[in-house]
C-alpha cells in the first residue's frame, strides 16, 4: 500500500486557478474542434430536444420536482427522500460547502476543482491529498487524515480518467465523516461498474451525478445528489425556492427512463472503443515523450508531453482545442486533457500531432 501524506494547503495565493474550466479553451472560437470540454459530442439527441421543447408549454407554472425526483429514485432503487435535484453538480458542491457543518474537509487531487473552490468560498481551510503519477493516480491507500470529516473524490476522476474500485472508496467511510463521490462521468463507464450511486450501506455517503455530460445539457444545468434522508433534507434547506427549472426537470425524468438508460449504455460502449482508438494512436508518439495515463475509463484521457504548452498552442493553430492541465492541483504544465471523440476526429488530431512533432 502506498501512503501519501495529506497536504494542508493554507497559502492559496499563487496556486492553480481552480475556476479555470474546459469551456474557457473554446469560448468565442467556433472554428476549433473542441477536445477541451467533456460533454459528449452530437448531443442532445433529437428525441430529447423534442421533449424539452414540449416542456416549454408549462413554463407559466412554477416547477414541481416530485415526478422527476421519484424517477431518479426509481432509477437507483432508493426512496425519493434520498434524492435531491440540483442545478447541475456545481450547485451541489456549493450546497455541500455551505450547508454541512464540517471542520476539516479534504479533497483528493488531481480532480475536478470546483468542490475545493466552493469549500474555500464558504470559508473552509481545505486539505489536499495528492495522488501520484508513479502510482497511476490511484487511491492505493492514500493517507486521508483520520480526523477529516468531509472527503471528496471523483470516480471516474476528472482529469486522470482513473476509475477507483468502489471497495477502495468505501474504505474511506467512517462515522462522523461525509464521503462525497463525484460520479459525473460514471454513466460513460460500461456497466457503471464501481458505482456507489444507490448504495445505502456506506455511512456518510454522498454521491453526485450530472446529466449534462452524456446528454449534452451543460447549458440547461441538471444534476442530483443521492444520500441519506437527513443529509438530503439539510442540503434541500439551503436551496432557494424552485431551484431547478421545468425544462431541467423534464430532462431529468426523460434521461433516467429505460430507453434513455439503454442509449447511454450503448454510448458508453462506443466511448470505450473510441478511447481505445485514441490511446492506440498516441502510442506512436512515445519516442517524443508523449504518454497517456492508462488504463483510462472516462470520456477523456490525461496526457503528459514535453513542452505541452507549446504543443497545445500549435495544435490550436491547426484547429484543435485541448484542456491545459496545470490548473489541477497535483499536475503541472506538462499535462493536457483530451476529450474522446469519434475515430475520424481522432485521426485528424493524430495527423496534427504528427505534423507538430515532425514524426
Amino acid at each position: 500500500m502506498t501512503h501519501i501524506p495529506a497536504e494542508y494547503d493554507v497559502e492559496y495565493d499563487g496556486g492553480p486557478d481552480l475556476r479555470h474550466h474546459g469551456d474557457a479553451e473554446v469560448r468565442g472560437a467556433a472554428d476549433l474542434t473542441d477536445l477541451a470540454v467533456n460533454v459528449r459530442a452530437n448531443t442532445p439527441p433529437a428525441w430529447l430536444k423534442r421533449h424539452l421543447a414540449a416542456s416549454l408549454d408549462g413554463l407559466a407554472a412554477y416547477p414541481d420536482g416530485q415526478v422527476a425526483r421519484a424517477a431518479v429514485a426509481a432509477r437507483h432503487g432508493v426512496t425519493p427522500d434520498r434524492v435531491l435535484l440540483t442545478s447541475g453538480a456545481a450547485e451541489a458542491f456549493v450546497l455541500l460547502a455551505r450547508a454541512l457543518k464540517v471542520r476539516k474537509p479534504v479533497v483528493v487531487h488531481p480532480q475536478f476543482t470546483e468542490p475545493e473552490a466552493a469549500l474555500r468560498d464558504a470559508g473552509h481551510v481545505v486539505g489536499r491529498v495528492l495522488l501520484r503519477e508513479e502510482d497511476g493516480f490511484r487511491l492505493s491507500g492514500a493517507a486521508v487524515p483520520q480526523d477529516a470529516d468531509l472527503v471528496v473524490i471523483g470516480n471516474p476522476t476528472n482529469p486522470t480518467s482513473v476509475l477507483h474500485p468502489s471497495a477502495s472508496i468505501s474504505e474511506l467511510a467512517r462515522p462522523g465523516r461525509y464521503l462525497v463521490v463525484d460520479e459525473a462521468f460514471m454513466d460513460a463507464v460500461p456497466g457503471e461498474r464501481d458505482a456507489l450511486a444507490g448504495r445505502t450501506d456506506v455511512p456518510g455517503l454522498v454521491v453526485l451525478r450530472s446529466l449534462t455530460k452524456t446528454w449534452g445539457l451543460a447549458g440547461l444545468r441538471i444534476g442530483y445528489v443521492l444520500s441519506d434522508p437527513e443529509t438530503i433534507a439539510t442540503l434541500s434547506g439551503a436551496q432557494p425556492l424552485w431551484p431547478v427549472s421545468s425544462p431541467a426537470l423534464a430532462a431529468a425524468e426523460a434521461c433516467v427512463a429505460p430507453a434513455a438508460l439503454a442509449e447511454a449504455s450503448d454510448a458508453a460502449l462506443r466511448i470505450a472503443a473510441d478511447r481505445a482508438h485514441l490511446l492506440d494512436g498516441l502510442r506512436e508518439f512515445a519516442p517524443h515523450g508523449v504518454r497517456a495515463v492508462e488504463p483510462a475509463e472516462g470520456p477523456f484521457i490525461l496526457l503528459r508531453a514535453p513542452e505541452a504548452p507549446a504543443l497545445r498552442e500549435r495544435l490550436r493553430e491547426r484547429g484543435f482545442a485541448l484542456r491545459r492541465g496545470d490548473t489541477f492541483p497535483g499536475l503541472g504544465a506538462e499535462w493536457l486533457r483530451v476529450a474522446v471523440r469519434d475515430p475520424g476526429t481522432t485521426d485528424r488530431l493524430l495527423g496534427a500531432v504528427r505534423a507538430v512533432l515532425g514524426s
